[in-house]
């Protein structure tokens, strides 16, 4: 044990920070671990427990190669540091191992290849379409809602229950319990993020929005195939067949679960027959095989995306059927979506129109946008509509003041700042009326004031250094090269202990590290001396510090003290 943890502590140490930060999180060390040099990690990583914690990571194949002994150097196993630098397993895992063995033998027996599924028929395939089509809009409608507001995360992970309430109420989800398995499948082709307690939209989710759904399909076809695990991946970069998912991690208690969940979402975008028939879908057939994501066979079942609608005297739009994505992103930036179907209903508000003015469209651009979209033209009290809101956008300015690095609200109608500074929803703000000037001063930051204000329904604008509209966005989307939450941030401070910590270059950093124990422990050991004419000389002591390079220790045989130099030690051991 004692040179396996040699081994291990060595290995670990020639790690990069990158790839040791990635071998502790894939053992579930916790980046507080009371851990104090690579010794300490290689003795933790060692200890059964968490050698059975890691073994239920492991494939079928894994094991029997850990079984085995023929684990090799590149594989899982050695990501997990549970083999050495030959891929031969240590002698803590190899116990472990046959523990595990004797306990569950059908996990470490070799299991049928899965029988090849035949075609699905027309009717499977329409219906795995229209699913597919369902959930790509929900999923739409998620990172839209996403976009404006992040969806709060509760401590547990799941999203909180007021935002869940939140996306039933707009319509976007049928069931609360659609929300984590939609949010699973942005994760993994990052659309979404989830960093501390929010889950954020990245630039890539933005583009996805406005995509054609043969195109989001490819995109969440192939973020499902990457993100499946490793033991469901073949080496043509495919992945086995739904019927062998179930006995691929035998010691894992939780796979079960797992592997129900990743079907379902399967089954959600229309790789999968819900009926768990062994039929396949041609989509899916060329996506197992490792071949790109293709929804060319998918597209004759999937419902035709129109581009116009009818414009309504009643102020609302009517979609016959689906609105090609692009088009209904920008529709609902200027309107209320009340159905979505088939066929969809708009709704025209002042506050919907001020809310698109807000994130920069002007009259103009929202007529030139409507009479191209609209195949009965504008109506008049549409029209009157947008111009009313566009009279009364902008009446209230707000800016940074260079000179007091203050936020100014400005407005020409002195009612309307008069209402504002009365405004028990605005006390927050801490607005001040400035002394002959008609504005009001606030220490709050620009961008705080404009969303408190356009919150409050107040016809505002931001104005930039050189008094010029700008447009603002609520929160800045996460990027998906930002590498947040990386492992190599999580355990940034555990990594710099252990490289802080004793060498494990050759004998010393071991020998020192054997020593604090002991004194720590005040434990009786026997220490093996070279001596000036280089022979060699044991003593047994109660270890009782250390410093300065030398070892203090009471000699009971001798019923002395003695001070040895460290240089000097050979060797220690237990008493």
């Amino acid at each position: 044990m004692a040179s396996d943890a040699r081994a291990l502590a060595t290995r670990l140490a020639e790690l990069g920070d990158a790839a040791l930060a990635t071998t502790l999180a894939a053992r579930g060390v916790s980046p507080q671990a009371a851990w104090h040099d690579f010794f300490d990690a290689a003795e933790g990583l060692l200890d059964p427990a968490s050698v059975d914690r890691a073994l239920t990571r492991l494939d079928r194949h894994d094991l029997l190669a850990l079984d085995l002994g023929e684990a090799g150097v590149d594989g899982e196993p050695a990501r997990l540091a549970l083999t050495d630098a030959d891929g031969s397993p240590y002698a803590a895992v190899s116990e472990r191992v046959a523990a595990a063995a004797a306990a569950a033998p059908h996990a470490f027996a070799p299991t049928p290849a899965p029988l090849a599924p035949g075609p699905a028929d027309a009717r499977a395939a329409a219906a795995a379409a229209e699913r597919a089509f369902t959930t790509a809009g929900s999923l739409a409608d998620v990172l839209l809602l996403c976009s404006h507001t992040p969806l709060a995360r509760t401590g547990a992970g799941p999203v909180s229950a007021v935002d869940r309430r939140r996306l039933l109420d707009a319509g976007a989800l049928e069931s609360a319990d659609d929300l984590e398995d939609l949010l699973a499948s942005a994760a993994a082709s990052g659309l979404a993020t989830a960093y501390e307690r929010e889950w954020t939209v990245t630039e890539a989710g933005e583009r996805w929005l406005k995509a054609a759904t043969a195109d989001r399909w490819e995109a969440i076809a192939v973020g499902f195939r990457t993100s499946l695990p490793r033991g469901l991946r073949t080496s043509s970069h495919g992945f086995l067949t739904p019927d062998a998912w179930l006995g691929i991690y035998p010691l894992d208690p939780e796979w079960p679960a797992r592997a129900e969940r990743l079907h379902r979402i399967g089954v959600r975008w229309g790789l999968f027959p819900s009926d768990r028939s062994p039929a396949e879908f041609p989509w899916t057939a060329a996506l197992r095989a490792g071949e790109r994501a293709d929804a060319a066979t998918m597209a004759p079942y999937l419902p035709t995306e129109i581009d116009r609608v009818y414009l309504q005297a009643d102020l609302t739009a009517i979609a016959p059927g689906p609105l090609a994505p692009a088009l209904d992103l920008r529709l609902r930036s200027i309107a209320l979506r009340e159905s979505r179907a088939q066929a969809s209903t708009y709704r025209f508000t002042a506050e919907s129109i001020g809310a698109g003015m807000t994130e920069g469209e002007t009259a103009e651009s929202i007529r030139d946008f409507l009479a191209g979209l609209s195949l009965t033209g504008i109506p008049q009290p549409l029209a009157y509509l947008i111009e009313s809101t566009a009279s009364r956008h902008g009446l209230v300015r707000v800016r940074a003041d260079g000179a007091t690095g203050r936020t100014r609200v400005e407005s020409l109608d002195a009612g309307l700042l008069d209402a504002i500074t009365v405004d028990q929803a605005l006390r927050p703000l801490g607005l001040l009326v400035l002394e002959g000037d008609d504005a009001l001063s606030s220490r709050v930051a620009r961008d705080a004031v404009y969303w408190t204000l356009a919150d409050a329904r107040y016809p505002v604008v931001a104005l930039d250094a050189r008094g010029v509209p700008e447009s603002l966005h609520r929160r800045t989307t996460a990027t998906a090269s930002t590498p947040a939450g990386t492992p190599q941030e999580t355990y940034a401070r555990l990594i710099a202990t252990l490289r802080g910590g004793h060498g494990t270059q050759g004998d010393s950093g071991w020998l020192e590290r054997e020593l604090e124990q002991a004194v720590r422990a005040r434990a009786e050991i026997v220490v093996v001396v070279r001596m000036p004419d280089g022979s060699e000389r044991s003593f047994t002591l109660e270890a009782a510090g250390l410093g300065g390079g030398r070892l203090r220790g009471r000699d009971r045989a001798a019923d002395i003290e003695r001070t040895l130099p460290v240089s000097s030690i050979v060797s220690v051991h237990a008493a």
